[in-house]
């Protein structure tokens, strides 16, 4: 039998170190420090995407859908490979980038992302293949597949076009919109209709179809919201366009959906999942307008001339959207349970972090000084993350048994 608890704390473990090599970078802007920061950035990004919300995610996928351990020895395998790739990488890109170890590492992790990948299209069971929640699972995890495209071109660009090209960022786009808006946000949504299936709540076929369609529209053409800082022809701003007002509408739909569910008897979700539910849909929300935003042409040059709002987005969509969900879901599926004090000083450093950040970036771009001690402040408020993931981490090995209701 797998203790997928003790995977939770890992992917948890995974999380509290991202929160620390933040903060590391943030004082980088404070006191000079002896490191290269866009090395420690590579171990920071790919430690978030693929240590925390990856195995997260994959833990709960398997928890879901290979009940009583089913499988365990394939997927116990996949596991511990997967931690050695990343292992690899958090040892190997602080100190050398973007170099022969740390792209092994990063290379074989993709190895591990396509076993999954296998694994669970492959061995799940016939009778929840047809759910709901399977085919938006089905569906992260071939556009987890697809996002990887990305490095696997980047390779190809450095070493013909170098990193001075323009498909270099292009295929890091790539990567991360699929990643972010895709594989992401679509096993999210699975996760979310496996509870809402267990709990009878379903909507009509009909319903469901529509906002499956327009999500997967939208999160294709919308790509071409990363491909307007090169000021292309005007056909890809109304791809671009087009792709954040689909979007739009499937999420309406999505809302629409869990609106029609929220006061219903068998919507019995413990009220702080609700709530963590709740403002996730809230940041959700503000994600998706600003997408949209993002394809009006004055501002799709905002956001690529000011990094600030790019890092403000990535880091609302990160935190906020996709990790306050992942607390949900880990309740739900009784593999851990977050403290309330160590969340709401997690919820307020990610405010406080959120504002500063688009503090900084809204007056660089109005011609503004921001007020002389704003690096320290930024450090002081962005402690608050590394704090609040280690409560939740060092709670976790300390609590292994705990009820979770």
């Amino acid at each position: 039998m797998i203790n997928l608890k003790a995977h939770t704390r890992i992917a948890l473990g995974y999380f509290f170190l991202v929160g620390l090599l933040g903060l590391f970078l943030r004082s980088f802007f404070v006191t000079a420090i002896p490191a290269n920061y866009r090395y420690v950035v590579h171990a920071h990004s790919h430690i978030a995407l693929l240590g925390w919300v990856y195995i997260a995610l994959t833990t709960l996928i398997y928890k879901l859908y290979f009940p009583e351990g089913e499988k365990a020895k394939t997927y116990r395998r996949i596991f511990w490979f997967t931690q050695i790739t990343l292992l690899g990488m958090l040892f190997t890109f602080p100190f050398t980038g973007y170099a022969l170890y740390s792209i092994t590492f990063s290379t074989l992790f993709l190895f591990a992302s396509y076993l999954f990948t296998w694994f669970v299209l492959k061995r799940t069971s016939e009778e929840v293949r047809n759910t709901y929640s399977f085919r938006l699972i089905k569906a992260a995890l071939w556009y987890l597949v697809f996002s990887s495209v990305g490095p696997w071109a980047l390779g190809g660009v450095m070493a013909t076009l170098g990193k001075d090209s323009i498909w270099y960022n292009m295929a890091i786009y790539f990567y991360l919109h699929f990643q972010y808006n895709a594989w992401f946000i679509f096993a999210l949504c699975g996760i979310l209709f496996y509870f809402l299936e267990k709990r009878v709540l379903l909507p009509k076929k009909r319903v469901f179809d529509r906002f499956f369609y327009l999500l997967n529209t939208g999160v294709i053409l919308s790509f071409f919201l990363s491909v307007l800082w090169v000021k292309p022809h005007w056909i890809f701003y109304v791809l671009a366009g087009s792709g954040a007002i689909i979007q739009l509408l499937a999420f309406a739909d999505l809302f629409k959906i869990l609106r029609n569910f929220w006061q219903d008897r068998r919507f019995d979700f413990p009220s702080f999942v609700k709530l963590l539910l709740l403002i996730s849909g809230i940041l959700l929300a503000g994600k998706i307008l600003l997408q949209l935003l993002s394809a009006i042409p004055y501002f799709a040059d905002l956001a690529f001339s000011f990094p600030d709002f790019v890092i403000g987005y990535l880091h609302w969509t990160f935190l906020g959207v996709v990790s306050l969900s992942l607390f949900a879901f880990l309740w739900l599926a009784r593999l851990y349970k977050v403290p309330k004090m160590a969340f709401w000083i997690y919820f307020a450093g990610f405010v406080l972090s959120e504002a500063f950040i688009f503090y900084k970036g809204i007056s660089v771009w109005a011609g503004i000084p921001v007020f002389a001690e704003y690096f320290v402040v930024l450090v002081a408020v962005s402690s608050l993350l590394p704090l609040s993931i280690g409560i939740m981490f060092f709670k976790s090995l300390l609590t292994k048994n705990q009820h979770l209701s």
